[in-house]
């Protein structure tokens, strides 16, 4: 969307991309790759976060998997809801264009913000776009310009090839109830155990869920942690071994990190990091 906008000599103000903390790691090794694009067409972008102020439990988190453990649950969109998307995506760009001085120079002529957003006509994104179709908003118009110039995935990918760039894979987080069952099997270990990992801290508190898939179906199971362990994904011991230890080795960390004084506590980056190092060593 961005590279055909362009090339047509439209107006593009900036570019935002909103950083959830657990995109794949295809996709952070794509974003500078297109970065240096926008920055040979003098192209504005900036990454934006969501930055929690307020902590229902402790250690402080910075990204939906660490919001996840922390406080022992999953991702909104495994109980049918999505305001994970909200929150981590949509909120974060909200906050950094209310900040914007171009932004409140056209609130205060009485005009909104454009917003340009790249559903396209392919039938997911149709899906997509029937949920958005006639929002209205004081502040923002909203434009869908691929669906404008009905433009499917292929057209996109052709698009992006056309440029001489490489084509970037489905930007998704991998803990997302939307993963299908081909991308899980291509994750590396270390998102495979963090996957294990949340569904084992969150699951005393499941009741109408069986994990981030949600629920059973034909052809695959609610928890991805059992389609991990079916599949020969990870090792049987490795699995066994985060959901007998990690959970309460977490629980304990953070009786403690509630101890120090806030401005000395330990973040949930700090213990990953640390679960990380031990299973890399369980698994050698």
């Amino acid at each position: 969307m961005i590279i055909e906008w362009v090339a047509r000599g439209l107006p593009l103000s900036v570019v935002l991309t909103a950083d959830t903390g657990t995109e794949r790691e295809e996709t952070y090794a794509y974003m500078p790759i297109f970065q240096r694009w926008m920055d040979r067409h003098h192209i504005d972008h900036h990454v934006v976060r969501y930055v929690p102020q307020r902590f229902k439990h402790w250690p402080p988190y910075f990204s939906l998997l660490e919001n996840c453990l922390t406080n022992a649950t999953l991702p909104s969109i495994s109980f049918g809801r999505h305001s994970c998307s909200q929150k981590w995506k949509i909120q974060p760009q909200d906050q950094w264009v209310a900040a914007w001085r171009l932004a409140q120079k056209t609130w205060a002529s009485g005009g909104k913000v454009v917003k340009l957003i790249g559903y396209d006509s392919s039938p997911a994104d149709s899906r997509r776009y029937a949920h958005r179709e006639g929002h209205v908003s004081d502040l923002y118009d909203y434009r869908y310009p691929l669906r404008e110039w009905d433009w499917d995935r292929d057209a996109c990918i052709a698009r992006i090839r056309a440029e001489g760039l490489p084509v970037p894979i489905k930007s998704a987080c991998w803990l997302c109830l939307a993963q299908k069952m081909s991308e899980l099997m291509t994750l590396p270990p270390w998102c495979l155990r963090l996957i294990v990992l949340v569904e084992a801290r969150a699951a005393p508190r499941l009741v109408t869920v069986e994990g981030l898939w949600r629920r059973a179906t034909r052809e695959r199971p609610g928890s991805m942690t059992q389609f991990i362990r079916q599949h020969g994904l990870l090792a049987a011991h490795e699995i066994d071994a985060i959901i007998a230890g990690a959970p309460v080795d977490l629980i304990d960390f953070q009786c403690v990190a509630a101890q120090i004084p806030v401005s000395e506590r330990p973040t949930m980056r700090e213990w990953i990091e640390r679960f990380n190092e031990g299973v890399e060593r369980l698994a050698a």
